[in-house]
Formats: structure tokens, C-alpha cells, sequence
């Protein structure tokens, strides 16, 4: 387990990989897409997703019991996609990323995407999902705080975090049409995809509103017994 020491650097990682390595990552791999280099641009996503997790402890013996729950919750968020029509992923990536850290919410959020698509399906567009959910927990361990104390502003980060998911991936709608940034297209990408952005956001309020309290409570009690 990789341990990075040196403050200075960690507060780096976690501000430039999150927002502008990774999106640098999918931008140039939907516009130089091909069938051959697209699990390219996903593995290195998911790198400096892992760069990411190690910035986020000073001892490797914390990382590891944090990388062990990390893995747990990507596995629920794995197999909640499953799920016809409404899925928890995006729950399931925020409640990490409040009881576990920005850095772990980044990394549940990221694989869950790459993982699950060697089944729905890879392609460039992996990139920009790793991105969306991953940004999604990581901000959600940001404000953890608020977050946890009003379970309304937790319900509309989930709307929110629906209506973020579906404008990131349409970034990749307007670069798969064209062989650049299109501010017409995208808006009507947008447009053209308020049904699902509406069923994104309902998905989110829902499972929040279900799941945050028992997994809450459990990630909570384990963080504490073993100084996560």
C-alpha cells in the first residue's frame, strides 16, 4: 500500500487529479476514440483514482482497513447497478464518500464504473462515468459534515448529484457527435435528456432516503472500532 508523507503533495493530488487530470483523461479519450485505446484512457482513470485513496492516509495500516470497506462498498455499488431502471450507485458512492472521505468516495465512485462496464459495456464513455460518480463522492466527503446533521440538504445533494451526473455525461454525448466541444449541442443534449436526468435525480433521493441510515450507522461503527 502506497503511502504518501509529505502533506504539501497529498493536498495536491486531491485537488488536481479529481479536477483536472481525470477530466483531462476523458476528454482526450472521447475525442481520439478507438476501439483499441479507450481501456487505455479507464485504467489510467482508475490509477489516479488509486493515487487518489493513497492521499488520503498517513499510515498504511489505515489505508488498508479502508481499502477493505472501499472495496465492500464498490462491490454493493457493482451489483446495485444490476438493478432495472433506478440504481443505487450514486447512493451507494456518496454515503462512502461521508463516512469514509472524499478520497474514498472518489475511488468507490471511479471503479464501480469500470468495473461494472466490463459487463454493461466498455467504451470512452467509461471515463466520463468514472469522472461523474467519482467527483460525486468526492464532494460528498467534503461537505460529510452537513451532510450527515440534515437529511434535507443530504436529499437534495442527491438531486443535485443526478442532475451533475447527467450534464458530465453529456460532455461525452456532444464529443461523440463531433471532434469538438459544441455549446449548441450540448445544450441540446441536455434537453434531450431530461427524462433520464429526472429519473437519475428521483434514483438518488430514494435510495438516500432508504439506505443512509443502516449503512450510515454501520460504516460509522466500524470508522470508529478501527480508526478508520
Amino acid at each position: 500500500m502506497l503511502v504518501i508523507k509529505s502533506r504539501p503533495l497529498r493536498n495536491f493530488i486531491r485537488v488536481s487529479v479529481p479536477f483536472v487530470i481525470v477530466p483531462a483523461i476523458a476528454v482526450v479519450g472521447g475525442l481520439t476514440f478507438t476501439e483499441k485505446r479507450h481501456i487505455i484512457y479507464s485504467m489510467a482513470v482508475a490509477v489516479f483514482a488509486l493515487l487518489v485513496f493513497s492521499a488520503g492516509f498517513e499510515k498504511k495500516v489505515t489505508g488498508s482497513r479502508r481499502l477493505v470497506i472501499a472495496a465492500v462498498m464498490t462491490a454493493l455499488a457493482f451489483a446495485g447497478r444490476a438493478i432495472p431502471f433506478i440504481k443505487p450507485v450514486t447512493a451507494l458512492t456518496i454515503i462512502s464518500g461521508i463516512y469514509l472521505g472524499s478520497e474514498t468516495g472518489f475511488l468507490v465512485g471511479s471503479m464501480t464504473a469500470v468495473l461494472s462496464n466490463f459487463y454493461a459495456g466498455q467504451g470512452p464513455w467509461t471515463a466520463f462515468q468514472m469522472l461523474a460518480w467519482g467527483v460525486i463522492g468526492f464532494m460528498a466527503g467534503v461537505f460529510a459534515e452537513p451532510l450527515k446533521s440534515k437529511r434535507w440538504l443530504l436529499l437534495t445533494f442527491g438531486a443535485l448529484s443526478g442532475i451533475a451526473y447527467s450534464f458530465i455525461m453529456d460532455i461525452w454525448t456532444v464529443l461523440s457527435y463531433s471532434q469538438g466541444f459544441s455549446l449548441k449541442l450540448y445544450l441540446a443534449a441536455l434537453v434531450t435528456a431530461v427524462p433520464y436526468t429526472l429519473s437519475y435525480a428521483v434514483s438518488n433521493v430514494l435510495f438516500l432516503w432508504l439506505l443512509f441510515k443502516p449503512f450510515g450507522e454501520k460504516l460509522e461503527r466500524i470508522r470508529i472500532k478501527y480508526g478508520v
